[in-house]
């Protein structure tokens, strides 16, 4: 039997994951891709988790001159099969910097944690300075970077300089990798300081990467692809990969073969369909790809317990901070568009692919492209009209639904806090159809439905808008009489007032007024006044509530008054 090797889950360096024995999905064919196709300056936008990293740690494990020899690492691979790309294997300098880290509070703070990474990187070629290849002014400017005592200017230019003294010491042009090129600007976007940062992301850019005579080739990951407008004005030599281009489709995330092979590895081949609905969907160029964080995350769950269920755990890791924006922040044709992609109906748009975050709030339209560079959307179909071309896309799986259902309910949740509602407790106790109706619709309005779930839904949406209330209480679904209430509302430490509602949901408004009057009859005929009675309450207000869609129904079968 094959011995299972053990899963890579937040692993990022290529070599431990060899060294150690982890499971491996071979990507290594990329680097043939880039060898073959003479990429000189590529940009490769996937979302968060998607293993960017890795491929980085992969790419500069393969190109990178050390001392001792990294050509072992792959063996057996895919690229192995390949001598005329092998024949590039550890023959370049390399420069590596993760900006993954950079998501602190303040620009301050950032643009410290920007000098250590620097720092970091110095002294991984430290060697540098014992030789007599380069000047004493140049070895004290090193030394000031590589012990963070340079002046800030100098940081500006610390990546051309250390390439240039690089080729100095090796007599061969550098690789520039930078891994999450984007993490610090989307940061920044919503801390407050975004055109600082930007101003530092462009300087250092534009020598490292524009006018860089020491550079031979550059490879950078984000979310976002570069705009020329706002870090890297006139660099247009980038190729830019992203979510819709074919070129590298299937090196970031797992085919569904890859996914397939995992399942059989591990033998979870009966877990197929689950992890299929809950975490494959997306569509990179004309290639399907799973999340290969969330597979590996089920997947190492399943090996605890094979019971276990499939959960979100992309949405523990990704910033979400994109999907709140649009919640929070949507109009009405927004707020529309958000139920219908919940409920399955595509959202049609343009893509503009040059967006940055400071363009976020120029244009409406621009957060379905945001939405679907981060991971959050999926195109399905696209058509041009004129010069214009349109896009279908749609939630891509049930883990992603998840999370907007997750940030819809917190939305709620705090948007009912900062309201008193205390007149819809009113008008519940009081048995006030009329004016339960109208507050119920108005909110119903003003909120993002989830249709998809309608029972649960409404049963929540009621639920968390009599909740809270000092001195009431709320129980839902509990045996009384000859049934089950759907929801009570009653006084604690009194037992004045209490109320029975029982919600109807239909298809067709015309069906409204006899759910409501079904709804009352259900509340007698089962009796769900009994467990009140017992505790003696003296006022009982029964509603029958009907919701179609965004509308809603109310009547009112009074209010039983008892005396004890």
């Amino acid at each position: 039997m094959m011995e299972r090797k053990p899963l890579p889950i937040g692993i990022e360096d290529f070599k431990e994951v060899i060294d150690s024995g982890y499971y491996f999905v071979d990507k290594t064919l990329m680097i043939k891709d880039l060898i073959v196709n003479k990429v000189k300056v590529g940009l490769f936008t996937r979302p968060r988790r998607f293993g960017k990293t890795l491929n980085m740690s992969m790419i500069q494990r393969f190109f990178e001159k050390t001392d001792e020899s990294n050509a072992y690492l792959f063996d057996g691979l895919k690229i192995s099969e390949y001598p005329e790309c092998m024949q590039y294997q550890g023959q370049s300098p390399v420069i590596s910097i993760s900006l993954k880290s950079m998501r602190q509070g303040s620009y301050k703070d950032a643009f410290h944690m920007f000098k250590v990474l620097i720092a970091r990187e110095y002294d991984r070629h430290k060697d540098i300075l014992k030789s007599g290849k380069i000047s004493d002014s140049e070895r004290d400017l090193f030394h000031s970077i590589l012990t963070q005592k340079a002046e800030d200017a100098f940081y500006l230019d610390s990546i051309k300089f250390l390439s240039d003294i690089m080729v100095k010491y090796y007599n061969k042009n550098v690789i520039i990798l930078i891994d999450e090129y984007d993490v610090p600007l989307e940061n920044a976007f919503h801390q407050g300081f975004y055109t600082d940062m930007v101003n530092l992301i462009r300087s250092v850019f534009e020598s490292a990467l524009k006018t860089n005579p020491s550079l031979d080739r550059a490879f950078l990951t984000g979310c976002l692809r570069i705009s020329n407008e706002s870090i890297v004005s006139g660099f247009n030599n980038a190729e830019v990969f992203t979510v819709i281009s074919p070129r590298f489709a299937d090196s970031f995330g797992f085919t569904p073969n890859e996914v397939a092979s995992i399942l059989r590895h591990y033998n979870l081949e009966d877990k197929a369909n689950e992890i299929q609905v809950w975490y494959d969907g997306y569509l990179f160029g004309d290639t399907k790809i799973y999340n290969p964080w969330s597979v590996l995350s089920c997947v190492d769950s399943y090996l605890d317990n094979d019971e276990a269920a499939c959960k979100p755990y992309w949405s523990n890791t990704s910033s979400n901070e994109i999907v709140k924006r649009l919640i929070e922040e949507s109009n009405d044709r927004t707020k529309n568009a958000i139920e219908e992609l919940i409920n399955g109906t595509p959202v049609k748009a343009q893509i503009y692919e040059d967006i940055t975050y400071g363009t976020i709030d120029v244009n409406s339209e621009y957060i379905w492209s945001f939405l679907l560079f981060t991971g959050y959307l999926k195109v399905t179909a696209y058509e041009t009209i004129g010069d214009e071309t349109y896009y279908e896309m749609v939630i891509p799986n049930t883990e992603v639904k998840s999370i907007y259902k997750n940030t819809i309910r917190a939305w709620f949740e705090k948007k009912i806090n900062a309201d008193s509602r205390t007149d819809i407790l009113k008008a519940i106790l009081k048995a006030d159809a009329e004016k339960l109706e109208d507050l119920l619709c108005t909110w119903m309005v003003n909120t993002i439905s989830c249709f998809d779930e309608q029972e649960n839904y409404y049963h929540g949406f009621v639920t968390g808008l009599v909740s809270g209330f000092n001195g009431y209480m709320v129980v839902s679904n509990r045996e009384s009489g000859n049934g089950r209430f759907d929801l009570v509302v009653k006084q604690r430490s009194k037992w004045n007032y209490a109320a029975i509602l029982e919600f109807k949901i239909v298809d067709k408004y015309n069906q409204m007024t006899k759910a409501c009057e079904d709804a009352l009859k259900q509340i007698e005929e089962k009796d769900y006044e009994a467990s009140l009675r017992d505790e003696q309450y003296e006022n009982i207000a029964k509603l029958g509530v009907c919701f179609c869609q965004k509308r809603c129904r109310v009547k009112s079968g009074g209010v039983d008054r008892f005396e004890y």
